[in-house]
């Protein structure tokens, strides 16, 4: 096996990124992302990364090799969704201890927590994670896990991408190598046919794909494998007999799109569903792949009809919204897929777009964004806090799409927010997702809250005590005057 570092050096240097080929080959090497210094990975370190791309895999067991703050950190940062198994929800980690450092018990542990979960929960595959910690101490995680895969008689896959060799997108991409080191073309189906397919780096939030997969269903379309969204270990094991590819997220896993077309010839187009016209252009270029690759051409006609038929009874739905929504602006803040498949889809129902981050973007991803928009001043790579409150407090957007972390700057600015990232709890896939997408904003934007929050505090609306109180020599009708003054403003209370 090659050493990490070469590793992440062949990561680097991805082929299949435009932008990267066209550099020279030293340059190659650094890739299209800047890695972040060990100690500051704001954002998500490698791990962070690996984690998030392999833990959908809902029936493996994953074992963080590592103190106890590592998994705790970790540990359920996707909202992702199973239909089924629940052991990915379980957490396993070693636990290492300053006394296990010292007295180098950290690979016996890690074999003996191996055992444990085997006999404990007999899972189809356990994955080892590295970490800052084992790896900087030097623990071979490769070596256990190769150790107890003989012993035990199970794949136990190394995921070595521990923290400060980066971010989190290099940890997508490493999290993608243990794939087809380890786990990928391990198993042969006995299953195969010519409508299968694998839809990669779709993480199934929300439950999302489950408005999609029924649509695939409908055309006799299998997904063979969903990497990793919902995903089955002996699934994406066999996934290298799929027909064709689509990948969702091209930022965490264009080198597993890439060398699975080297590999096993699985050609791959990056496509979305998010929005009416890019769920229907991914349909037909599903069906179109297909048919390169030995299906029927008939499926080509059955598609044309399911989009035709989907797409009428979503426009019926979101016709009710257009005039509530029509010339309303909104600020996305947020990256990859989502920069330029949400501006689409947005701007199908006349919704105005008056900035998108490209900041976690592609080259792909931004010229898609400058086509649909018609003008690079409405993207940008990343605003600092107090611009983006400016931004919104000036009234320049009528509702902000990003995630969690940039929430409290809208509600601060006294403007409608909307999840849009990892965390939401609605699915925006599909046809059903995109009209579930707009009824969402509507109800943010329409919500009364927002007029009553903007309303000057009470406070603001009374007139200075000390101008007003009448200024007399006697005594009492001094007294009896600021009773009266003070009836008159508690009275106003509330009235500007």
């Amino acid at each position: 096996m090659p050493s990490l570092t070469a590793k992440i050096q062949d990561v680097f240097n991805e082929p299949a990124c435009e932008k990267n080929r066209s550099k020279d080959a030293k340059a190659r090497k650094n890739g299209c992302s800047k890695p972040l210094t060990p100690g500051a990975a704001a954002g998500g370190c490698a791990f962070d990364g690996a984690k998030i791309v392999l833990q959908p895999i809902t029936d493996v067991a994953h074992l963080i090799h590592a103190p106890l703050a590592c998994e705790g950190n970790s540990w359920d940062n996707r909202g992702t969704a199973s239909s089924g198994p629940t052991l990915w929800r379980t957490s396993f980690t070693t636990d290492l201890t300053e006394l296990d450092v010292v007295m180098g018990q950290g690979e016996r542990k890690l074999f003996k927590a191996i055992r444990e979960i085997k006999e404990a929960y007999a899972p189809p595959a356990i994955f080892v994670y590295s970490t800052c910690v084992t790896a900087l101490i030097g623990d071979d995680i490769e070596a256990v896990c190769k150790h107890a895969a003989e012993k035990f008689g199970l794949p136990v896959v190394p995921v070595n991408a521990p923290g400060f060799v980066g971010s989190k997108n290099l940890g997508n991409k490493l999290a993608g190598e243990a794939l087809l080191d380890h786990v990928i073309g391990t198993v042969e189906p006995d299953d195969v046919g010519p409508y299968d397919i694998n839809v990669l780096g779709e993480f199934n939030l929300s439950g999302e794909f489950w408005l999609v997969k029924p649509l695939l269903d409908r055309l006799g379309i299998r997904v063979r494998a969903c990497i990793p969204g919902d995903a089955r270990y002996r699934d994406v094991a066999s996934a290298h007999r799929a027909r064709a590819s689509m990948l969702v997220c091209s930022t965490a896993l264009i080198n597993l799109a890439r060398q699975m077309k080297e590999r096993w010839d699985i050609p791959f187009f990056e496509g979305s569903f998010y929005g009416i016209t890019d769920t229907s252009e991914s349909l037909r270029q599903i069906a179109k792949l297909l048919v390169t690759k030995g299906a029927h051409p008939e499926i080509l006609k059955r598609t044309e009809a399911l989009i035709a038929q989907e797409e009428a009874i979503a426009w019926e739905k979101l016709a009710a919204y257009r005039p509530r929504l029509q010339g309303k602006r909104v600020l996305l803040n947020t990256g990859g897929v989502k920069s330029w498949s949400v501006v689409h889809a947005l701007m199908e129902i006349g919704v105005e777009i008056v900035g998108t981050s490209v900041k976690k973007s592609t080259v792909e991803d931004k010229e898609r964004i400058k086509q649909i928009l018609k003008d690079e001043n409405h993207m940008f790579e990343s605003l600092a806090p107090r611009e983006l409150y400016n931004m919104l407090a000036d009234h320049k957007a009528d509702i902000m799409l990003s995630g969690g972390r940039t929430q409290f700057i809208a509600l601060k600015a006294k403007t409608p927010w909307l999840d849009i990232n990892q965390e939401r709890h609605h699915p925006y896939a599909g046809y059903d997702g995109m009209v579930e997408l707009v009824r969402q904003i509507d109800l943010a934007i329409h919500n009364p809250i927002w007029s009553e929050v903007r309303e000057p505090a009470p406070w603001e609306c009374q007139p200075d005590v000390e101008e007003e109180l009448p200024s007399m020599q006697d005594e009492t009708e001094t007294v009896y005057a600021f009773q009266e003054f003070v009836g008159t403003v508690a009275g106003g209370f509330g009235k500007c």
